[in-house]
């Protein structure tokens, strides 16, 4: 059986040309304004050729950041080892033109020292990371969530000790509220390894980042990468009439539900579907511009079953402006 991806890969040569990037906060670094992210379908439990096919179409696009965590999968892990194969049989001679990105913070292994925010976990955790995509380094490495129990302090020691060690160049963080990402910006200020980003859930449907978080981020030079703009697809025409046998609410082990696909949630979909056709794009080109609007943001961060949602969301970057009809037509929608 032939391999539906060939065996030799070419990055297309005008990649470049095909997108567009932003800096992340007060940092040099810029980052493609979609990024693609692991989460689903690049576990154990999905199709490696699939997956490749994503990632190359992706990197044609001029998407070069290619976000990951420890425990993506399913199982756990999974994802990184996967992707460190396809580093491996694709990627190898661009690894300087990607970003690559991994997180700890979540549950990854039995005990008191295998998940949340403490130096031992965190440390091991990235070594782990590291030798599962077979590299010497990552170029963000992110704290995926608060630590209730453990000194904010140790946390951002830690993570300024992975950068000063060499094994990130940047250090991030995941889930932290307005609060919160003061406090480690701070931190990280005082210590010398400034913070580059924090990413957050944030989509039409969950505002939980206005204004508190997007102007704390813009106040303390650090960007925002927004996961699930999308809504785990639900920003999207999938839904439209319903939830069909082969979509990610359809599907076990996933965070869209069918509780989710409410008939209110229809009917304002079918009207933002509207708007996203008077301005010439598909719904999720508009929800991934929606989130892309403020001057705070720095990337969306996309989730992919297919290679044709790649060059949906990648395209969301011909039209990022809105008119203020068109953001009083949307806050109307969502509001009812």
């Amino acid at each position: 059986m032939v391999s539906p991806v060939p065996p030799y890969y070419l990055p297309a040569e005008n990649r470049y040309q095909q997108m567009q990037y932003r800096r992340s906060g007060h940092s040099g670094l810029q980052l493609p304004l979609i990024s693609l992210g692991l989460w689903h379908n690049f576990g154990g439990v999905d199709t490696l050729e699939n997956q490749r096919a994503m990632l190359r179409r992706a990197f044609d696009l001029g998407i070069t950041h290619f976000d990951l965590a420890n425990n993506y999968g399913p199982p756990p892990g999974s994802a990184e080892e996967n992707f460190g194969r396809i580093l491996q049989m694709d990627f190898r001679p661009f690894r300087d033109e990607l970003i690559i990105s991994t997180k700890a913070g979540y549950y990854m292994w039995p005990g008191p020292y295998g998940e949340w925010g403490t130096r031992k976990y965190l440390i091991a955790s990235l070594d782990q990371s590291l030798k599962r995509m077979g590299l010497d380094y990552v170029d963000i490495f992110y704290h995926h969530r608060p630590d209730p129990n453990t000194p904010l302090e140790e946390t951002m020691m830690a993570l300024d000790q992975i950068v000063r060690q060499g094994k990130a160049l940047y250090v991030g963080v995941s889930n932290y509220n307005a609060e919160q990402t003061r406090a480690a910006a701070r931190i990280l200020r005082e210590l010398g390894t400034p913070l580059l980003i924090n990413q957050v859930v944030y989509h039409m449907f969950n505002r939980w980042v206005d204004p508190d978080l997007l102007d704390t981020c813009e106040e303390n030079g650090v960007g925002l990468i927004f996961f699930s703009p999308l809504a785990q697809g639900l920003l999207t025409n999938r839904y439209l009439n319903g939830i069909p046998e082969d979509s990610r609410a359809g599907k076990p082990n996933t965070f869209l539900r069918p509780e989710h696909v409410t008939e209110q949630n229809i009917a304002k979909i079918r009207k933002l579907n509207d708007i996203a056709q008077g301005r010439g794009q598909t719904l999720a080109q508009m929800a991934l511009a929606w989130v892309l609007r403020h001057s705070a943001s720095t990337s969306a961060l996309i989730g992919t079953s297919k290679v044709s949602q790649v060059d949906d969301s990648a395209a969301a970057i011909k039209n990022l402006s809105f008119s203020a009809d068109e953001l009083r037509a949307i806050d109307a929608v969502l509001a009812e």
